[in-house]
């Protein structure tokens, strides 16, 4: 992020003194990326931030992908994953459904309010599907949902709570990198360019410091790398006092909420490709959505998708609203993921390229992840897959 922000009391140099009100000095704390080479934030805690009591292991099932062997298409029904009274936070309880050494694809229906958590491994993306809450940070909070995405950089203390009967569920991007808007969309200096589909207006940040918190000793769920390339590990950390100490902050690090509907979705005569589409993108990987907009005007256009090979990417789709053109009669629903892998030429469903033909709208709402290196299936993935959805491209009906 690179937009400056400044709440709360910061003194005006920095890495001066800094003295809370009945003269005791407080501790300024650098979050910083790339070494003090890139965005940074200063954070002034009461007190030391690097304090630890106590530390201990958190098994994470399913640490290392397995391979997308044999090679296909596959679909997978993330509403299956949990019932609407799970019980589950939307850290610990989150499954994990497909990865790679960049990023890790997985879901949660969260009804209960997770522990403080930082991922040390990369920034996180959560998509919010349905459903309401807070996330609670070092920062500040941020109020999320539906259609809310929220980018939570490395190592920012957080927990999600979420609001009302209704579960949270959350799409979650874990990347091993940053995740920042598409470099094609800012200008050198970081400013949105006026042919991007959002600008600097359409983001929310913490405007307010965290809740002060007046408990004692306290745990930390931290993720982080794990002893093979690709692999993720976890430990918990108690701290002596709460981390939501913060009498101010300023920089250009921080999270933030965009909401997908803020998208201004950029169209053409003829069909565009799905990098007209992206929103974020990481190290080794892009983020896209597809929202309800305009289609081809060419008198002659066929607004379908033509069929294509990704032979540099593995396509992973979230469906998450409307109705997907493309993919209509192949099962694909409400909380389906697609992946096409590199290797396997996709497209429409037999008859949705002819039949788009003439349709002037889409209504649909997906979020697609394009990597860069193969994707491997999580541990949930066997649990909620649809073993015919390599078969749904033919025009007959599989033999019993």
């Amino acid at each position: 992020m690179t937009y400056y922000r400044c709440v709360g009391e910061v003194p005006p140099t920095r890495h001066t003194q800094l003295r809370d009100h009945d003269g005791t000095l407080l501790y300024e704390e650098l979050m910083g990326e790339e070494g003090f080479t890139s965005d940074s934030s200063l954070l002034y805690h009461h007190k030391i931030p690097s304090a630890i009591s106590d530390y201990r292991d958190w098994p994470l099932a399913g640490s290392t992908p397995d391979p997308n062997s044999p090679l296909m298409p596959r679909r997978f029904e993330t509403h299956d994953l949990f019932a609407a009274d799970s019980g589950v936070d939307a850290v610990t309880g989150r499954r994990t459904i497909l990865g790679n050494a960049d990023v890790r694809l997985g879901y949660v229906a969260a009804t209960a309010t997770s522990p403080l958590y930082k991922n040390a491994l990369g920034d996180e993306c959560l998509y919010a599907e349905s459903g309401s809450g807070v996330v609670e940070t070092i920062f500040g909070d941020l109020t999320i949902g539906h259609g809310d995405y929220v980018v939570i950089p490395r190592s920012t203390i957080h927990r999600i709570v979420p609001h009302g009967d209704e579960p949270l569920r959350l799409y979650a991007i874990e990347a091993t990198s940053h995740i920042r808007p598409p470099r094609k969309f800012l200008s050198d200096s970081g400013q949105f360019l006026e042919h991007s589909p959002y600008c600097e207006r359409d983001l929310r940040s913490p405007t307010a410091l965290p809740r002060q918190a007046d408990e004692g000793p306290t745990e930390i769920h931290v993720k982080h790398r794990g002893t093979t390339p690709g692999s993720v590990a976890g430990s918990i950390h108690t701290i002596p006092q709460h981390p939501f100490d913060i009498v101010g902050w300023d920089g250009c690090l921080y999270p933030y909420v965009f909401n997908i509907f803020d998208y201004q979705p950029i169209t053409g005569r003829v069909h565009q490709p799905p990098p007209v589409h992206q929103v974020f993108e990481g190290r080794g990987f892009v983020v896209c959505n597809f929202v309800p907009r305009k289609v081809d005007y060419h008198p002659d256009a066929i607004p379908a998708p033509y069929y294509h090979a990704n032979v540099d990417s593995d396509e992973v789709m979230f469906y998450c609203g409307g109705n997907y053109e493309a993919r209509r009669g192949s099962g694909i629903g409400q909380g389906s993921i697609s992946l096409h892998p590199a290797g396997h030429v996709h497209g429409p469903q037999p008859g949705a390229y002819e039949g788009s033909i003439g349709l002037e709208t889409f209504d649909e709402l997906a979020v697609m992840v394009d990597t860069f290196e193969p994707l491997g299936l999580g541990e949930a993935a066997s649990a909620v897959e649809a073993p015919d959805y390599p078969l749904s491209w033919n025009t007959q009906p599989r033999a019993n």
